[in-house]
């Protein structure tokens, strides 16, 4: 049940994206679609995870593997937080977009910059009970995070007979 509580999570905060996108008209800039990216991966950690139904061993790997996910997405947001309170003379000049460093740049040239930031990661233009929406998202994959450990670590050792 846990698991899928996972999977209902990162879907509500997916289609939650999405409308801010499509509806409000916030585009996603590239630390958001990394961070989208780690949400899908979480996702889909947590929807294997329920239709397995591990015991312990499968719950500590699932555990690992949807922790190294949920650290990796925390670390994103983390830094998309540092940007955008950076006083405004420090922040980096705005990039160009993501599809056309996937274009023109090797994967490793473009993950660099993406991870590096630009001005448009530095705007912070929703705000929900003081939060903007990596610092949502920081939130979520932490608490994401702590919920796979806790199933790992109640989950029942399988006994032999």
């Amino acid at each position: 049940m846990g698991y899928l509580f996972g999977v209902v999570v990162c879907a509500a905060l997916l289609g939650f994206g999405l409308y801010l996108q499509h509806v409000e008209g916030l585009e996603p800039c590239p630390l958001c679609v990394f961070q989208r990216v780690a949400f899908i991966a979480l996702g889909l950690v947590c929807m294997i995870a329920a239709l397995h139904g591990p015991r312990k061993t499968g719950a500590v790997v699932y555990a690992v593997f949807g922790g190294l996910i949920a650290a990796t997405g925390a670390g994103i947001a983390a830094r998309h937080i540092w940007l955008q309170n950076l006083p405004p003379d420090q922040v980096p000049a705005c990039g160009p977009g993501l599809s056309y460093m996937l274009e023109q740049y090797a994967v490793t040239r473009m993950l660099e910059k993406v991870l590096s930031g630009s001005g448009e990661c530095a705007e912070a233009g929703w705000r929900f009970l003081g939060l903007t929406i990596p610092g949502w998202s920081l939130l979520w994959f932490v608490l994401l995070g702590i919920l796979l450990v806790w199933l790992a670590w109640r989950m029942p050792r399988a006994t032999r007979y």
